[in-house]
C-alpha cells in the first residue's frame, strides 16, 4: 500500500472563503472570526521591541575573560579558600553592571512602545464595533479616519477622499490618495479623509512588521573599546594555555616536583599560586571600568532623555566622522508651516470679483483673508490647510452655504458664501496650482505666468496652493444651484486671487547641532525619500553646506565603486528607498568612515541597523526606535552634542585606564613566565594580588574612568595602551624580581618575601598610575596620596596582616624593596617620556582621521 502524503499548507490558505459583496456590505460573521484566531490569523504584533534578555545575557555572559576567570573560580572554591575569591568580584560587577543598564532601557523602550496599541473600528455581522488592533483577523473590514493608523496591510473597498501618509515606510512626505483596490500598508496614517479596507496580511505577515524583523535581526556593535578587549582576549588565549602550563609547573617543582607536590598535599599550595598569576594575566578590572563609564554615560544621558539601549553608543558617536540624516522626522519634525502669501494681480489689475449688481466683492484684502481663515479652521482639514490657522485667525461672521472637502485626488476644496455675505459671498477654491488648467478658468487669466511663479517657488523646496474666487452667477460645481456641493466640477470663471506657499517644519535646534558637527570635521549627508529639490531646501534652511548637486537616487549606479564616488562628492539624496538607504549607509562604511544614521520612520530601519550607530527620534515609529542603539526620547536634535562629548570623556578615560590595566596583564604574564621557568614559588597570594590590583588600579580606576576628559578622539588607543604597558611592565617585573632573588638569597620565609614584593610592586604601581594621571591637579595628587596611605594601612594595620598572610621582612629585604621600588619608579619615567615622544611623532606625521579600526 503506498504511503499517503499530507501537504502542509499555509493557514491563509485554510480558512473559509467569503463572498466579497457579502463582506463588503456586513463584515465577517463570528464563525468566521473565531476560525481565524484559531487558524493564527489575528493582527498579533511582535513582542520584542529591542533585543530581547537571552541576547543580552549572551552579550555580558558568554566572553572569553568570563570563561577564564569562572574556571579559576571553580578552582579555588574546590579547594576551599573562599578568601581568595576576591579576584572574581570584578567579573560578577562587570556582568551585573551590564545587565541592569541594558535591561533597564528595554523596559522603558518596552514602556514607550506600549502607548502605540490604539484601537479600531471593523465591521462585524452588520455592525461597526471597537475593538483592539490585536483582535483584527485576516479578512475583516476596517474603517479609517482622520488621524487613524493603518493597523494591518490591507486593499482598500470604499474611499472618500481618502490619504493616507506613507513617509514612514518611504520617506515621501506628501499624501498619497487612495481609491478602490489601491493597497494599503500597515504602519502608514492617515491625514484625509475615510474609507475601509480589507485585512489581506496581519500581524508578523503584515509589511512594516516583516521590515521590522528584518532589522531586529541582532548585529554587533562596532565598539573600538569592546573590540580592542576582544582582542586582547583573542592573543590571551593563544598563549594562556602554554603560560598557565608552564606556571603549574614551575609552582609544583618549587613545592619538590610532582610527586612530592601530590604526596605532600602542597599541590594545593601550587594550584592557588597558579590562579594568582593567570588571574592576574586577565583584564577583568578593564572590561569593568569601561562597563562602569558606558553605564554612568547612559544614566546621565538619561536625564537628558537621551536613551542608551547598547552601551558602547556612546563611544561610537565620539568615533562618527559621517553622520546620514533623513528629513522629514529629523531635520524636521514632520508638520506644516505656513510659509507667506503673495496676493496675485493678473493683466495688471487687482483682483475684483463683479457681482450682480456691479459692486466689487473683494474690499481689500479681508475678503480671502477671512476664506483662508475658514479653510484653516475647518476640524476635517489636512495638514497643509490646518497650517493656516496660526497667521489667519479673522473668521468670517456668516455661515457657508455649502462646502467641498480636500481630496488628493482632485487636489482641491472650496467653500460658498451666500449673497448676504457681502465681500465673501461667491466660490472660494483652494488647491494645486494645476486647478488653473481645468476650462473654468476666467478667461482674462494669464495662468501661464502664474504657474510659472508657483514652479519657481516650488524649485526652492516649498509647497505651494492657490487660492480663487469664482462669482455666484453662471454655472456652479453642482448642477447650477448656486451652492457648492459634493460634485467633482469646479465653477466657472475662477481668478486666482493668492499664491500661498508651505514648508516643513524644521526642528528648531537642527541649525545649531549641524553646526557644531561640521566644527567638529564631522560630515553630513542627507538621505531622504522626499524630492532631492525639497530635501535640499530643507539641508540649506538649516544651515548646512551642500557639496554637489541634490541626487535623485533612482539615477544611481548599482556599482558599489561608483556610488561610493558619488557619495564623497554629493550631500543630498532625495527619492530614496529603504533598501537604498541601506546600501548607501555600507558603502559609505566600506569607504572606512563610521557612520551614524538617524530617522524615524520604518523606512529608515534597515538603514539604521546597518549603520555604526542607529539615531532614533522618540516621536517615530515603534519598529525604528527598536532597532536603534540610541533613541531621542523627546526628539532633540540637539541632544547629540552632549552624547558626543560623553562619548570623549569614556574613550579618553577608557584609554588612561587600559595603560593601568594592560600594564599589569603584561607584568603579570612576565612574571608567571619568569617564576615558572626558575621553578620559584609565585611571590603573591590570590587575596594579596586582588589588594594591589585595588590599590594601584582599581580603585583609582574607577575615579579615572568618571573624570571630566575633553581631549578628541584618536584612532589606536590600544596599540597606544601596549606601547605604555611593555616598558612599565619591565621596569616592574625587575624590580620584584630582584626582591625575590635577595629573599631566597637571604633564606627568608615565604610570607616575608611576599610582604616585600607586594610593597614593591605596589609602590611601583602606583607611580605608573602618577604617570597615567597626567597632568596632574589637586584632586589627582589627593587620589594618589590616598592610594598611598591606604597602602601603609595594609602593611601596618593587624587585622590586614593576618587577612594577607603578611610577614614583616627583614631589615636587610626591606632595603632592598625600597630600593628596588625607587630604581623600578625611574625606569617607568624614562620608559613613559620615551614612549610619549614616540606617539607623538607618529600622530604628528600619520592622519589622525577617525576610522573604524581599533588600533
Amino acid at each position: 500500500m503506498a504511503a499517503q502524503r499530507t501537504e502542509i499548507r499555509d493557514p491563509a490558505e485554510t480558512r473559509s472563503a467569503v463572498d466579497p459583496e457579502t463582506l463588503e456590505a456586513v463584515g465577517l460573521n463570528s464563525v468566521q472570526i473565531l476560525e481565524r484566531h484559531r487558524l493564527g490569523l489575528a493582527n498579533v504584533q511582535p513582542r520584542t521591541t529591542s533585543r530581547s534578555l537571552v541576547e543580552i545575557l549572551r552579550t555580558h555572559l558568554l566572553t572569553l575573560f568570563n570563561l577564564i576567570i569562572g574556571v579559576c573560580a571553580v578552582a579555588i572554591i574546590m579547594l576551599g579558600r573562599w578568601l581568595d575569591l576576591l579576584f572574581a568580584v570584578a567579573a560578577v560587577a562587570n556582568v551585573l553592571i551590564g545587565l541592569f543598564q541594558e535591561y533597564s532601557a528595554k523596559r522603558k523602550l518596552d514602556t514607550i512602545a506600549l502607548l502605540h496599541q490604539d484601537s479600531v473600528h471593523a465591521l462585524r455581522d452588520g455592525m461597526l464595533l471597537e475593538i483592539h488592533r490585536e483582535q483584527i483577523v485576516l479578512d475583516d473590514v476596517i474603517e479609517l479616519r482622520r488621524g487613524d493608523e493603518v493597523p494591518a496591510d490591507g486593499t482598500v473597498l470604499t474611499s472618500a477622499g481618502l490619504d493616507v501618509d506613507e513617509s514612514m515606510l518611504t520617506g515621501e512626505s506628501d499624501a498619497v490618495p487612495k481609491r478602490r483596490d489601491d493597497r494599503l500598508l500597515s504602519g502608514t496614517a492617515v491625514v484625509a479623509g475615510s474609507g475601509r479596507f480589507r485585512v489581506t496580511a496581519a500581524g508578523e505577515r503584515a509589511h512594516a512588521i516583516k521590515l521590522a524583523t528584518e532589522a531586529k535581526r541582532y548585529q554587533k556593535i562596532n565598539s573600538e573599546l569592546r573590540r580592542a578587549l576582544e582582542k586582547i582576549a583573542f592573543w590571551l588565549s593563544l598563549v594562556l594555555i602554554p603560560i598557565v602550563a608552564v606556571v603549574l609547573n614551575g609552582q609544583m617543582q618549587a613545592f619538590g616536583g610532582w610527586n612530592s607536590a601530590w604526596a605532600s598535599g602542597q599541590w594545593r599550595d601550587a594550584v592557588v599560586t597558579a590562579v594568582s598569576s593567570v588571574t592576574a594575566m586577565i583584564p577583568q578590572g578593564l572590561a569593568l571600568m569601561t562597563t562602569i563609564a558606558f553605564a554612568v554615560a547612559a544614566v546621565k544621558l538619561s536625564r537628558q532623555k537621551v536613551l542608551i539601549q547598547e552601551q558602547p553608543a556612546v563611544e561610537i558617536l565620539a568615533r562618527v566622522d559621517v553622520v546620514c540624516l533623513d528629513k522629514t522626522g529629523t531635520l524636521t519634525d514632520g508638520t506644516i508651516a505656513f510659509h507667506g502669501a503673495a496676493a496675485l494681480t493678473p493683466l495688471g489689475r487687482t483682483v475684483t470679483a463683479p457681482r450682480r449688481d456691479g459692486s466689487t466683492a473683494l474690499d481689500g484684502t479681508a475678503a480671502w483673508e477671512q476664506a483662508l481663515a475658514f479653510f484653516g479652521a475647518d476640524e476635517h482639514a489636512n495638514a497643509t490647510a490646518a497650517a493656516l490657522r496660526a497667521p489667519y485667525t479673522a473668521l468670517p461672521r456668516h455661515r457657508a452655504a455649502s462646502q467641498v472637502q480636500f481630496s488628493s485626488v482632485r487636489r482641491w476644496s472650496a467653500v460658498s458664501f451666500a449673497e448676504d455675505a457681502g465681500a465673501l459671498a461667491g466660490h472660494w477654491v483652494l488647491g494645486a496650482p494645476e486647478i488653473l488648467r481645468q476650462e473654468a478658468v476666467d478667461p482674462q487669466v494669464e495662468v501661464d505666468q502664474v504657474l510659472q511663479r508657483s514652479d519657481e517657488l516650488s524649485s526652492r523646496g516649498l509647497r505651494t496652493m492657490l487660492l480663487t474666487y469664482a462669482p455666484l452667477q453662471g454655472p456652479v460645481i453642482e448642477g447650477g444651484t448656486g451652492e457648492l456641493g459634493r460634485g467633482e466640477n469646479l465653477p466657472h470663471g475662477m481668478v486666482p486671487v493668492a499664491l500661498l506657499t508651505f514648508k516643513e517644519n524644521v526642528r528648531p535646534e537642527a541649525h545649531a547641532t549641524l553646526e557644531y558637527f561640521r566644527e567638529q570635521d564631522v560630515t553630513l549627508k542627507v538621505i531622504s525619500g522626499d524630492s532631492p529639490k525639497t530635501a535640499a531646501a530643507v539641508a540649506r534652511e538649516v544651515g548646512m553646506v551642500i557639496e554637489g548637486d541634490a541626487m535623485d537616487a533612482s539615477t544611481l549606479p548599482s556599482d558599489p565603486e561608483a556610488l561610493r564616488e558619488i557619495l564623497e562628492h554629493h550631500s543630498v539624496f532625495g527619492r530614496v528607498s529603504p533598501e537604498q538607504k541601506r546600501t548607501m549607509v555600507g558603502a559609505l562604511m566600506d569607504a572606512g568612515h563610521v557612520v551614524a544614521m538617524t530617522g524615524d520612520g520604518v523606512n529608515d530601519a534597515l538603514a539604521m541597523k546597518k549603520a555604526d550607530l542607529g539615531i532614533a527620534m522618540g516621536d517615530g515609529a515603534p519598529a525604528t526606535k527598536a532597532v536603534s542603539r540610541m533613541v531621542l526620547l523627546d526628539g532633540r536634535f540637539d541632544r547629540l552634542p552632549s552624547v558626543l562629548e560623553e562619548g570623549r570623556k569614556v574613550i579618553a578615560n577608557t584609554e588612561r585606564v587600559a595603560h593601568l590595566f594592560l600594564s599589569k596583564t603584561a607584568y603579570a604574564i612576565l612574571l608567571g613566565l619568569l617564576y615558572g621557568l626558575l621553578f620559584w614559588e609565585f611571590p603573591f597570594l590570590p587575596r594579596q594580588f586582588s589588594t594591589v590590583d585595588f590599590l594601584m588600579i582599581g580603585c583609582p580606576a574607577f575615579f579615572l574612568a568618571l573624570m571630566p576628559n575633553a581631549r578628541l578622539y584618536r584612532p589606536g588607543f590600544l596599540r597606544r595602551s601596549v606601547l605604555f604597558a611593555i616598558p612599565t611592565a619591565i621596569a616592574i617585573v625587575l624590580a620584584v624580581i630582584t626582591v625575590s632573588a635577595f629573599g631566597r638569597h637571604l633564606q627568608e620565609p615565604a610570607a616575608a618575601i611576599q610582604t616585600a614584593a607586594t610593597l614593591c610592586l605596589t609602590a611601583v604601581g602606583l607611580w605608573v598610575l602618577n604617570v597615567a594621571l597626567r597632568p596632574l591637579t589637586p584632586p589627582r595628587l589627593a587620589l594618589i596620596g590616598a592610594m598611598y596611605l591606604l597602602l601603609a594601612a595594609v602593611l601596618l594595620v593587624p587585622v590586614s596582616q593576618q587577612y594577607h598572610l603578611f610577614m614583616m621582612p627583614s631589615a636587610e629585604l626591606l632595603t632592598v624593596a625600597l630600593v628596588a621600588s625607587i630604581v623600578g619608579c625611574g625606569l617607568v619615567e624614562v620608559g613613559s617620556r620615551a614612549i610619549t615622544a614616540l606617539t607623538e611623532r607618529r600622530s604628528a606625521s600619520g592622519n589622525t582621521r577617525p576610522r573604524s579600526d581599533a588600533g
